[in-house]
């Protein structure tokens, strides 16, 4: 099997870290080169303690589900003989108290939109059967407890 690593760097650069009054901005390195600024999101912790431009770990989880969800869809269709022109998803994720009481992201839904050439998109079972499997096969969405829902919208090269 394969491994993954992300390297979390913080630093208190002379803050009032007892005091609660420290930067939660860090940086995120990632095993191929790629680095992101990471934060709190500003939701849990106020500005300017955390820095809202910056990638939340909230965030970070969603992206995570909606791009393992993507490359399998991507790699699916492909498989299956149908051209993607496009591919948009404005994914959502939803804080909530789970069962245990405790807060989590008790909801992901992807909002996948995909591009077809015009006479060559599937039928809509198909494309709906795509996307169930893409799910299915989702090693992110095989690793966590949240409900991880997908309303797709399928498109043509000629519908905006």
């Amino acid at each position: 099997m394969s491994q993954h690593t992300a390297e979390i760097a913080w630093q208190r650069d002379g803050q009032d870290f007892i005091g609660n009054r420290y930067s939660r901005r860090h940086s995120i390195r990632f095993d191929g080169g790629a680095e992101w600024a990471g934060s709190s999101s500003p939701h849990v912790v106020p500005l300017p303690w955390s820095d809202a431009a910056a990638v939340d770990p909230e965030e970070a989880f969603v992206a995570s589900l909606a791009s393992c969800h993507m490359l399998w869809f991507l790699s699916l269709a492909a498989a299956r003989g149908f051209c993607v022109e496009r591919y948009v998803d404005k994914a959502e994720g939803h804080m909530g108290r789970n069962a245990e009481g405790r807060m989590a992201m008790t909801r992901v839904t992807l909002h996948p939109e995909v591009w077809f050439p015009a006479g060559q998109a599937p039928a809509t079972e198909v494309h709906e059967a795509l996307h169930h499997e893409a799910h299915e096969r989702c090693f992110i969405a095989n690793s966590v407890r949240t409900e991880v829902r997908c309303e797709p919208a399928l498109r043509t090269a000629t519908t905006e």
